[in-house]
């Protein structure tokens, strides 16, 4: 058997069942503890689906925060923490992997309205994401990712992929589920349309991909590389290449990118303390870029670019790329996440020192984007 594949697949059963005498493993349910008396350490963070929640991972289990209008949902108490936790959406059903190193290869599907585990996935290596549908789960290992049925937990797909230990994979929510991946290359992304049963392997940089988005629909995925200075956008239906967006000169981790549910912004974050927002230009739905969207952004590309246009003859590669229209500056060297609010133009950014953030930034002119909300969770 496979180093990575699943030791044990089952229902989580009530403590009260009468078939808890079943021959299949029983899953291990995290014992709920009293309130602790010191703070707790935010050990992982991540937005749902839609990006109306998010959901912070501790060393005394995990909360689930709404994020615009900002306000604490609730929290459960785990023993041991939760290093991992992923929604659904806004309903009571969650991932969840435990932060301790025995738990770390366990996958618990959590339902918060009956207070119980309802199933439970086992591998015999550490798990490094899990990404959640309606329909599907998606565990990320080290050097597999594995698809399974949401119904009844049955393994559907197995992907081989490159050294993996940022989990990085993301999948759609459209009706058709589009799936992207570390492939078996440096620099490159696999692409799994399962409508079509196509596969594309996109070569997206030269050095490593530290970072991979995909749009709601499926149909744009972006990436950035380890060295952080260029978000490439492309289609994922033939992999061509639509943007090529530039960050900054110098080496910097991506710790989030953010496509805006129309396809017209992207957010990205990085340790070095800046949340940008370029404006893409592109129609989704064709894949193409849109006459309509050019024009009505014309003056955001001629800010990005002007400034620096006297010596775009001297470093042309350097200066093609666009640059960010809209800035805000977080704390340097903290990771941070963002995804796009409810109200149009803005974003909202968390960070793993427990700062929350809401701005907004103006399409039109650009610039430092305007802080409206800061909370500490």
């Amino acid at each position: 058997m496979s180093m990575s594949s699943p030791l044990c697949v089952s229902s989580c059963s009530s403590p009260s069942s009468s078939d808890s005498s079943s021959s299949a493993m029983p899953p291990s349910v995290p014992v709920q503890t009293p309130n602790p008396v010191k703070p707790a350490s935010v050990l992982r963070f991540s937005f749902n689906q839609d990006a109306s929640c998010y959901a912070v991972g501790t060393t005394d289990g995990f909360i689930v925060f709404k994020a615009d209008p900002f306000a604490e949902a609730f929290r459960r108490n785990f023993s041991g923490g939760i290093g991992i936790v992923q929604m659904l959406f806004r309903c009571n059903v969650l991932a969840l992997v435990g932060a301790s190193k025995s738990d770390r290869n366990k996958v618990m599907i959590w339902d918060d309205h009956l207070n119980r585990c309802i199933g439970e996935l086992l591998f015999r290596s550490e798990v490094q994401a899990v990404r959640l549908r309606t329909d599907r789960i998606v565990v990320v290992l080290l050097h597999k990712v594995n698809v399974y049925n949401f119904s009844d937990f049955k393994l559907t797909h197995q992907i081989e992929t490159l050294e993996n230990p940022r989990g990085l994979c993301e999948i759609s929510q459209a009706r058709s589920m589009v799936l992207v991946c570390l492939g078996l290359q440096r620099g490159c992304v696999r692409v799994e349309q399962y409508a079509t049963a196509k596969c594309n392997h996109v070569m997206a940089h030269n050095s490593s991909v530290a970072f991979v988005a995909l749009m709601d629909d499926g149909r744009l995925m972006a990436t950035a590389s380890s060295k952080g200075t260029l978000v490439r956008v492309f289609t994922t239906m033939d992999g061509s290449l639509l943007k090529e967006l530039r960050r900054g000169s110098e080496r910097a981790a991506i710790y989030s990118l953010s496509f805006s549910p129309t396809g017209r912004w992207l957010a990205a974050s990085s340790d070095k303390g800046t949340v940008h927002v370029f404006s893409l230009k592109v129609d989704s739905r064709s894949s193409r870029t849109s006459r309509s969207q050019v024009a009505e952004t014309n003056e955001l590309a001629l800010l990005s670019l002007s400034r620096l246009s006297f010596i775009k003859g001297v470093l042309p590669k350097y200066f093609s790329s666009e640059w960010s229209v809209a800035q805000f500056r977080v704390q340097e060297g903290l990771q941070h996440i963002v995804a796009f609010g409810c109200e149009e133009d803005t974003v909202v950014v968390v960070g793993s020192n427990g700062r929350y953030y809401k701005c907004q930034f103006d399409p039109v002119v650009g610039g430092d984007m305007t802080k409206l909300e800061s909370h500490n969770f």
